[in-house]
């Protein structure tokens, strides 16, 4: 009779593990963010902050993973490659549909689930406070009276930066030069140096020095008017080019990951962003929430992918 009570608890014991699916661990467990960009950096810290938040309010362990490199692709296929239960998910910016449009990366927006587009941040055009430039006008005028002396720059190559670049010197056919660099801080650092005339640059890196008036900026790609900077106009206003992009930042979780495991990180995620000291921290990163779930931010990606190959293609851009 013992060994059939020893059997029984053995028994038991198997049931148990099955229904936890194949794990004795209890309702808490630990989930991954992949970030595909490095520690600091704005993807970064919106990870953090809404892992931290999840972690809190559910009792999960949320462990923000940085993978940079290669343009993001390195992140993008440890998280594409991780497996579909929902445990681990993908933070995704715009090089996360740069990189279809420019074949670069073994993915396409099919390789994933689109879970939440959680903020989006404006791309101002930026030159020195002390320079004869008041408008965009103003740059493409003299670009135009001074072929090839004018020089732009960007965090790039192949970046939505570089990418808003082109889209104004195929609209006005001005003759410029162009210079890559690693990330929007050392192209304002060639900015204030006059090694370069003009950055278009990401909000959060600049918004301090807009703001203290070492910096101007001239116009956004935002689809309206910045509350933030009510009197810089959007390209689509000027009547240059109508183009509208941002800087966005999403979560993505592997193709096949199930309905159920997706609507649980959409509820976590809206729900952080409905937080009030979640929201004053974002905006203090220069961020402004969106919180698009599902379907919707699907078909934002797809257009977002159908703009960069269309320009891309026209400016020539190609992958580094």
């Amino acid at each position: 009779m013992k060994w059939l009570k020893v059997l029984g608890a053995a028994c038991a014991a198997i049931a148990l593990f099955s229904l936890s699916g194949g794990s004795a661990v209890s309702q808490s467990k630990s989930v991954k963010i992949v970030v595909p960009y490095t520690p600091g950096s704005g993807p970064d810290i919106i990870s953090r902050l809404l892992g931290d938040h999840i972690g809190r309010t559910t009792g999960n362990t949320v462990v923000v993973e940085n993978r940079p490199g290669g343009g993001t692709v390195i992140g993008t296929m440890v998280a594409m490659n991780s497996p579909p239960d929902g445990n681990t998910v993908l933070l995704v910016g715009n090089s996360f549909t740069v990189n279809p449009a420019l074949k670069r990366g073994n993915y396409t927006l099919a390789s994933f689930e689109p879970v939440c587009y959680l903020a989006s941040t404006p791309m101002p055009l930026v030159v020195q406070a002390s320079s004869p430039w008041k408008t965009v006008q103003d740059v493409v005028a003299y670009a135009k009276a001074n072929p090839g002396k004018f020089t732009f720059a960007s965090g790039g190559p192949a970046s939505a930066l570089h990418v808003a670049i082109e889209v104004l010197r195929l609209a006005t056919k001005i003759d410029i030069n162009y210079v890559p660099y690693g990330g929007t801080a050392p192209s304002i650092n060639a900015l204030l140096g006059g090694h370069v005339q003009a950055v278009w640059a990401d909000y959060p890196t600049v918004v301090s020095q807009i703001k203290a008036g070492t910096l101007r900026a001239l116009v956004t790609t935002s689809p309206k008017r910045v509350p933030t900077m009510p009197d810089v106009p959007t390209l689509t206003e000027t009547g240059i080019a109508k183009y509208e992009a941002e800087i966005y930042y999403g979560i993505m979780a592997p193709a096949k990951t199930p309905d159920a495991a997706i609507k649980q990180w959409s509820g976590w995620l809206t729900e952080a962003l409905k937080v009030s000291d979640v929201q004053a921290k974002i905006a203090q990163g220069g961020m402004f929430p969106v919180g698009r779930c599902g379907a919707p931010f699907g078909e934002f990606l797809k257009g977002s992918v159908a703009d960069y190959e269309r320009i891309i293609q026209q400016a020539g851009i190609k992958a580094k």
